[in-house]
């Protein structure tokens, strides 16, 4: 065994002093980074970069215009065949990913817990990505495509748009990005995460039932026969699934991958049990319906908030969103209170942003999943967001503290006759202000954008998927292990059929 050299007394105060030097200043940059005053619009010190800033683009539409006319010719994919991945191909990129690991162990003190995340972003074939993409694109002026319950159905693949956004910050030249937690790799074995980029809500709302099924089957095959998806079983791949509905007939293949979700949706009404959990997937917030009332719109808005309570949308849900309707119940008709029925269309837009910048309060009930796309309408417009959910888990909750932008009652008490509206009356304008000044620092952290932008959602993303690493390394060594183990105890018997080890079942195929 090899003796340890252990260090002089004077070495090690040296290091000790240079380790506290090192923890206050880390602290320190990390105190400005959520603390600072400095306007929303305006990049950190943190992010301080070389090249030119590029203005922020929100809108899904008109980046994605961008998009597809200036970067999707020049971007790669590989052929439409899907090729099974041997054995060998798997055993090859283990022993590469095990050298590359046992490298950073030995050159990086901090390993695994290191910035930036390495991702592999697979080149899928165009079927899976661009050409739903144009599908989108081409077709997303067809208005009369809606929902069996009248919602447009465009409107919903803009909401749930996070694939996108996250995708296009990631293949984006280095020289355009903003973003530093999170750099793209080329070789697979450098890489701590894979990102899959399949357009699973595009494919389910635009493509008709059957070929949309076909798709999901194509799609899970292609992923499924990486070397880096079998030697891991998935856990270290990410799967945009933020539709409810979408990848629906399959995603029990993939149930141990990271899926980026828009709840956890503990009523089993959506997921099934065991798929989903808050140490494996991530949420990620809504793309907001409404545009975004920055710090001078909020101001100005100030005088103008005269209604005390405001909602427009689906009055009628399933699950969890059946307190709407008694909510309905209970508020419609009451002063300073306008509850109506709207859909997410062009109209519905307008008439949303108009009650939320005029309001001072915006009723944000459950679903048909514990959470809605209102609630981060709400948050962008300056109107406070009284959260009616009591199963609700929200995005990045580890970093943000919502209690400083938000209201939250129980179903219980809601629907108490009179209770919620003298509730909301007995708030002193002095939290309500305060609420208010929160709502625009925290905006910047909901807000999609092409650049990315530092402290938007795709930041905090990778931050929190920096908390998974560890458990991603650990379970898929001990997955390996059991697999190795158990074969190297099978004999020779295996091949007469006759399987004998402790993990019997799982080598009967």
């Amino acid at each position: 065994m090899r003796t340890k050299t252990m260090p002089s007394s004077s070495t090690r105060s040296k290091s000790q002093i240079l380790l506290l030097l090192f923890s206050a200043l880390s602290l320190l940059a990390l105190s400005f980074i959520f603390f600072s005053s400095s306007s929303p619009s305006e990049p950190t010190a943190a992010y301080t970069h070389t090249h030119p800033r590029i203005p922020p683009e929100t809108s899904f539409v008109a980046s994605l215009e961008n998009f597809l006319a200036h970067k999707a010719p020049n971007y790669r994919t590989s052929d439409d065949t899907v090729r099974s991945a041997l054995q060998d191909d798997v055993t090859s990129f283990d022993d590469r990913k095990f050298a590359k690991e046992m490298e950073w162990v030995h050159r990086d003190p901090y390993y695994p817990l290191n910035f930036p995340i390495r991702v592999y972003v697979y080149e899928m074939p165009k079927k899976f990505t661009f050409d739903l993409l144009w599908l989108f694109r081409n077709t997303y002026r067809e208005t009369s495509n809606l929902t069996s319950n009248g919602s447009p159905v465009h409107r919903l693949i803009e909401q749930h748009s996070i694939d996108y956004w996250l995708w296009a910050d990631l293949i984006a030249p280095e020289s355009e990005r903003l973003l530093k937690n999170v750099v793209r790799v080329d070789r697979q074995e450098e890489a701590d995460l894979f990102y899959v980029p399949f357009f699973t809500t595009i494919s389910f709302f635009l493509l008709e039932k059957q070929q949309c099924k076909a798709l999901y089957r194509e799609a899970l095959k292609w992923v499924t026969d990486q070397p880096a998806w079998k030697r891991s079983e998935g856990r270290d791949h990410i799967f945009p699934i933020h539709h409810p509905w979408s990848f629906k007939s399959v995603r029990r293949y993939v149930k141990n991958a990271i899926w980026l979700l828009p709840d956890m949706d503990s009523t089993g009404n959506w997921y099934k049990p065991g798929q989903v959990s808050l140490e494996k997937d991530l949420i990620l917030p809504y793309v907001s319906n409404v545009d975004l009332c920055d710090a001078k719109c909020a101001s100005e808005s100030e005088s103008k908030r005269t209604t005390l309570l405001f909602f427009r949308g689906r009055l009628k849900r399933n699950a969890g969103g059946k307190i709407r309707s008694k909510l309905a119940t209970e508020l419609t008709g009451a002063k300073d209170v306008v509850i109506e029925e709207g859909t997410a269309g062009e109209q519905g837009k307008a008439a949303a942003q108009k009650g939320m910048r005029t309001s001072i309060f915006c009723l944000s009930p459950a679903g048909d999943t514990p959470s809605s796309a209102r609630l981060f309408d709400a948050i962008v417009s300056g109107c406070i967001p009284v959260i009616i959910s009591d199963e609700l888990e929200l995005p990045f909750e580890g970093i943000l503290d919502y209690r400083k932008i938000a209201i939250f009652v129980s179903s219980t008490d809601a629907v108490q006759p009179g209770w919620l509206l003298t509730y909301l009356k007995g708030i002193s304008s002095t939290q309500i202000r305060e609420m208010r000044r929160n709502l625009v620092e925290f905006s910047r952290h909901f807000v999609y954008s092409s650049p990315a932008q530092p402290l938007g959602p795709e930041d905090l993303v990778w931050r929190m998927m920096a908390g998974k690493l560890v458990n991603i390394k650990l379970h898929t060594r001990r997955s390996q292990r059991v697999v190795k183990e158990s074969r190297s105890i099978c004999t020779c018997d295996c091949r007469r059929g006759n399987i004998t080890g402790p993990d019997t079942q799982s080598l009967r195929v």
